[in-house]
């Protein structure tokens, strides 16, 4: 039999070679390929062993539904799709010291300690008293207590531990009184004593995930990883990690913003992309309920190059101030500075404004901020970067009770974006009056639909409408095949006076 010969596998992004180099040819990542020993045995063929037959079933038929386990923290609940699922394995990641551990510290303290958020929801749910067992692998017990005196949740019953071998992990919660939530922080410190590479490699953090989800899936318990990331902003390890666990979060934030965001990236139990709002305090994390609210605390009127985006964060709508600042650039190449949104969907607009609206921006140092730290990913925030845009380049403000949403296309017109009658709504909510969006079909401009304070909506076709009515005294010259001016009165005439 043919000796086994070593693998080399990249550390950042899972591939295998035969020999080693300095750089993955997958990721071209540097200094990350490393030698994994080979398997004692070859994997044998199936032929000649039977196998069991497996029972085939039909779509149609009953199926009970997982029962919801509420942690009692509204946010967390909101992003997991209602609460934990018995048996299901959730992946935390996020940036060093953003507050993975705190986050997760509070939330078992919180099923350990409300009489009621440690209930089964739904029909069927037992009422005992969750158990929680908090086994960290970068801490020792001493430091987890400390942390736990500085969020006030001493009284929790939360057994700890500090290992990070996962045969003991095993050995310890395999029987038929183990504990109902178990946090494991984290993943890339944890070790199979059969595997000869270091912990935090592509082979332990595969391998030890695996044990550890089937593990909970076998005795019903919610497993809680929590995942380092890169400097890319991934969870560091092979992306398998991601597909083999129900739940991926990522713990969002800027160090010198006090928001914190948890973003569900995927959920087999609820819906993806929702977000949950947390500002970090001297006491923790707390609950933001309403973000808009927050988001938008601090904003000042009467500033030209500012504006209110309604945006839709999963199924939740948030309003968030969008800022824009252009200024006449000494360099031959000016300056693109963008927090918080796609640096190449800002050149697309910028070359909409440019192209189809007559107006020269591209020679400027441009500066596009979202405050509040919140990054936006949909695309319906275009028209609202391009009010900003060509407001800071008139020097004419934006009215203090608009909110603006859109998506542009390349021949500048402003297409339908989903979800319109939630965003006017929150907009109404928070006392704003008029809302500049994309003609809806079937539907005339007017008086929103179940929006409270019947808060008016303003339909615009074209990019030019806009341009015209902000930038009217600039006196922007006309591209060719740009659209003409069709209404002069998109926006309030507050909003062009000098």
């Amino acid at each position: 039999m043919a000796k086994a010969l070593s693998r080399y596998v990249c550390q950042a992004c899972g591939a295998s070679s035969a020999k080693w180099s300095g750089r993955c040819e997958a990721c071209n990542a540097w200094n990350t390929i490393t030698e994994e020993a080979p398997r004692e045995t070859a994997p044998k063929g199936l032929s000649g062993r039977g196998g069991r037959k497996l029972d085939f079933v039909g779509l149609e038929g009953t199926t009970s539904v997982a029962p919801r386990r509420a942690t009692g923290i509204a946010e967390f609940d909101r992003v997991a799709g209602g609460g934990l699922v018995r048996g299901s394995a959730l992946l935390i990641g996020g940036d060093p010291g953003i507050g993975k551990s705190t986050l997760l510290l509070q939330v078992v303290a919180a099923l350990g300690t409300a009489p009621s958020g440690g209930r089964d929801g739904g029909p069927g749910g037992a009422s005992a008293a969750v158990r929680c067992a908090y086994i960290s692998g970068e801490e020792a017990v001493d430091q987890v207590r400390l942390r736990a005196q500085r969020l006030a949740v001493t009284g929790a019953a939360v057994e700890l531990a500090a290992a990070t071998s996962v045969r003991d992990i095993v050995a310890s919660l395999d029987h038929a009184d183990a504990p109902d939530v178990v946090v494991i922080d984290s993943i890339q410190t944890m070790y199979v004593d059969t595997l000869d590479s270091a912990p935090g490699t592509v082979a332990q953090v595969r391998t030890a995930a695996s044990e550890l989800i089937r593990l909970a899936k076998r005795r019903g318990f919610v497993l809680l990883l929590v995942g380092h990331v890169t400097k890319e902003g991934v969870i560091a390890g092979p992306r398998v990690l991601e597909h083999m666990v129900d739940t991926v979060l990522y713990f969002e934030g800027e160090r010198g913003h006090q928001f914190r965001i948890l973003r569900a990236v995927k959920n087999r139990f609820g819906p993806a992309n929702e977000i949950g709002v947390f500002e970090m305090t001297d006491a923790g994390l707390v609950e933001v309920p309403n973000p808009s609210a927050l988001f938008l605390a601090e904003r000042r009127g009467n500033i030209s190059g500012t504006t209110v985006f309604a945006g839709m964060e999963g199924t939740r709508p948030v309003l968030v101030e969008i800022q824009a600042l252009l200024a006449a650039s000494p360099l031959a190449t000016p300056r693109r500075a963008v927090v918080g949104w796609d640096s190449a969907r800002l050149a697309m607009v910028l070359a909409v404004l440019e192209a189809r609206c007559g107006l020269a921006v591209t020679g400027n140092d441009i500066y596009l901020n979202v405050a509040g730290g919140l990054r936006i990913n949909e695309p319906a925030a275009d028209l609202a970067v391009a009010a900003a845009l060509v407001s800071s380049l008139s020097d004419i403000p934006m009215p203090d009770n608009l909110v603006v949403f859109g998506e542009i296309g390349l021949s500048g017109e402003v297409r339908a974006v989903s979800q319109t009658d939630q965003r006017l709504r929150e907009a109404a909510k928070l006392g704003f009056g008029a809302a500049l969006m994309p003609p809806r079909r079937g539907r005339r401009a007017g008086t929103a639909p179940g929006a409270n304070g019947g808060l008016e909506a303003r339909e615009v076709a074209h990019l030019q409408d806009l341009v015209q009515q902000l930038a009217g005294d600039a006196q922007p010259r006309r591209a060719a095949g740009s659209r003409p001016s069709g209404n002069n009165r998109m926006i309030a005439p507050t909003a062009v006076d000098s």
